[in-house]
């Protein structure tokens, strides 16, 4: 009897126990559900970037390791009213740097019920619904993008990682058909591979080619007309092996390569063709852009993300590869504890750099299921007619518009050189709208870039005028 009772007792207090945590847990999520919905009430009005004291309060986070486990309610009150006013309101609609989408709220909902899921994608045993939600986008993205059946897709950390993982692949591939096993043997002693890029090739596409072993610098580099795009008839003559990496949207004018020619060197070539498209591979959803993407569908891989113009949370790049079984063939992992899936489903742990990795695909899957295809098509036409009406007002009022506006991208500049750049300070002290400084040609220029579903036909209008306002005060306007 008195077991008895003592276990009883034991029963009572893990109960108890156990029903204290979830009061805690659920107290911690209510209390960031708050948070997070007071951030969104106020972020369309709100400064762009921090002012001055809401950096300095930063410095509130310089605290040592609590000895003590401490309330979770208290700690995001805490990360909330000093990290919140700190953040950069690149979730709302005036800020146009760096070709960053703002969170749709499908995709904000559907991540915090992925969080709270809290699953491993890499193995379906692992995640049943990662790995069904997966095999839907990858059929929905093949066929928005027009690629080819039977294209493959998986998930990474952004345009970057897709970049590099497609790298891979393409090494592997190539070498291969040389009899040389790159997994098995690496690149000392290999075959030579070489590498063909664009004049205005993105930063991230050179640090790609280093991550697999391919080299920075090691390049043929193709020259670039006015706008960026590379110029195919100085595509070098090369019989090959060789990676040639094209480029949809042009990091600062929007401009894309001409596929179709690139693809037609390829084809007379021991060649593998590869499409960065960060933002602008999604032009192709919209039938009213098919002059820009043409000749797309004939590359060997593509990259883009789905933290821009999808508007995902960060975190979330896509790599889509025409043959099937490739990424797998260069990113299998076995281990006697990962048992293969009898059903043949899409295992990522095996089709990625990564292993573990988080169920991005619940986003995607919740951007896209919500857009659908109209939506989508809507959101990217969108997005470029604001880009359009920005560059319109722009001209019209004085200021130089560098590009030619195909996209969502606009460069844009003074009378000369020192009044762009006090135009860029201007911007950058008053706070109502942002945009990034770039090179063009040699000249300073204002990279102005629109990619938040948020961004609407008035707050376009809005920086439009208030950049003009700017340039008035510092005299930019010639």
């Amino acid at each position: 009897m008195h077991g008895d009772e003592a276990q009883g007792r034991q029963r009572h207090h893990d109960g108890a126990s156990s029903s204290g945590e979830r009061g805690e847990e659920a107290a911690a999520l209510l209390e960031a559900a708050g948070a997070a919905l007071e951030y969104l009430r106020v972020v369309p009005d709100r400064r762009v970037f921090p002012t001055e004291q809401a950096l300095t309060a930063l410095s509130a986070f310089d605290e040592p390791l609590p000895d003590r486990p401490g309330d979770p309610t208290q700690t995001l009150r805490f990360l909330h009213e000093i990290g919140s006013p700190a953040t950069v309101a690149s979730n709302g609609p005036s800020y146009f740097g760096f070709v960053t989408g703002g969170a749709h709220p499908a995709a904000l909902a559907a991540a915090w019920l992925a969080s709270t899921w809290d699953q491993n994608a890499a193995l379906p045993v692992m995640s049943p619904v990662a790995a069904r939600l997966h095999a839907a986008v990858q059929g929905w993205v093949v066929e928005l993008l027009g690629l080819p059946p039977g294209t493959e897709l998986a998930l990474v950390t952004g345009a970057t990682t897709a970049n590099a993982s497609a790298f891979a692949v393409a090494r592997d591939s190539l070498l291969a058909r040389h009899g040389w096993d790159v997994q098995a043997r690496g690149l000392i002693g290999a075959p030579e591979l070489a590498v063909v890029v664009g004049e205005h090739a993105h930063a991230t596409v050179r640090k790609a080619l280093g991550l697999v072993g391919l080299g920075r610098d090691r390049v043929h580099v193709v020259p670039a007309d006015d706008q960026g795009r590379m110029r195919a008839e100085h595509l070098p003559d090369l019989a090959g092996p060789v990676l040639v990496v094209a480029q949809a949207g042009e990091v600062s004018t929007g401009a894309f390569d001409p596929f179709d020619e690139i693809a037609d060197w390829a084809a007379g070539r021991d060649a593998w063709l590869h499409v960065d498209g960060a933002f602008g591979l999604w032009a192709a959803v919209d039938p009213s852009r098919s002059a820009l993407v043409r000749g797309l569908e004939r590359a060997d891989s593509w990259a883009t993300d789905a933290h821009k113009w999808l508007n995902v949370t960060y975190d979330s790049g896509l790599v889509l590869v025409r043959q099937p079984g490739a990424l797998r063939r260069s990113f299998f992992a076995t281990a006697d504890y990962l048992p293969p899936d009898s059903a043949g489903r899409v295992e990522l742990g095996h089709m990625t750099p990564q292993t573990s990795q988080r169920a991005r695909v619940v986003e995607v899957w919740a951007v896209l299921r919500t857009l659908g295809r109209e939506g989508l098509v809507h959101l990217v036409g969108e997005v470029c007619a604001h880009a359009r009406l920005v560059a319109g007002e722009l001209t019209a009022g004085g200021l130089r518009v560098l590009n030619d506006v195909v996209l969502n991208q606009v460069l844009v500049a003074g009378r000369d050189a020192a009044s762009t750049r006090a135009l860029l300070a201007a911007v950058h002290d008053d706070g109502r709208i942002w945009c990034g400084p770039t090179t063009w040609h040699g000249e300073p220029a204002l990279r102005f870039s629109v990619s938040s579903w948020r961004t609407t036909r008035v707050d376009a209008e809005r920086a439009a005028r208030v950049l003009l306002e700017l340039a008035r005060q510092v005299d930019a306007i010639g």
